[in-house]
């Protein structure tokens, strides 16, 4: 049987912790290894502790901070300003959107994520490692 190696680290990041564990035990599935984290305070404390954190996908609405403060912190910090971020969001106007082109966000998501898309982007980003059989 092949040793599978966990894929990259991803950081979700959303207040709603049943998405939240809904969307690492979907990613989790796909051979990523996910951390969480139910608050930009968090989430910064997550990505001091794990440098290796490879993307982030937070939620835009949260109650203490936005989702668009911790990209702005990220952009902000200079070993993490290029790190890819994705954005989810029931509730993205114009004017969010706007902040996060100039802020190089990678994608939105409307809420209720669509899977097969998210999965799509994240395998083009972050391709599986083939598996190559020895003695073919």
């Amino acid at each position: 049987m092949p040793v599978s190696f966990p894929r990259q680290q991803l950081l979700l990041v959303d207040d709603e912790e049943d998405a939240l564990l809904e969307l690492a035990e979907l990613l989790e599935g796909e051979g990523f290894s996910c951390l969480t984290a139910t608050s930009v305070k968090l989430a910064l404390q997550q990505l001091t502790r794990h440098p290796d954190i490879a993307l982030v996908i937070t939620d835009l609405r949260m109650p203490e901070e936005s989702g668009m403060s911790l990209i702005k912190r990220l952009r902000d910090h200079t070993a993490r300003q290029h790190l890819p971020v994705i954005v989810t969001s029931g509730h993205a106007d114009m004017e969010d959107v706007s902040d996060m082109l100039r802020l190089q966000v990678l994608d939105l998501f409307r809420k209720p994520i669509y899977h097969v898309r998210l999965l799509e982007t994240l395998n083009n980003l972050f391709p599986q490692p083939s598996l190559q059989l020895v003695g073919q």
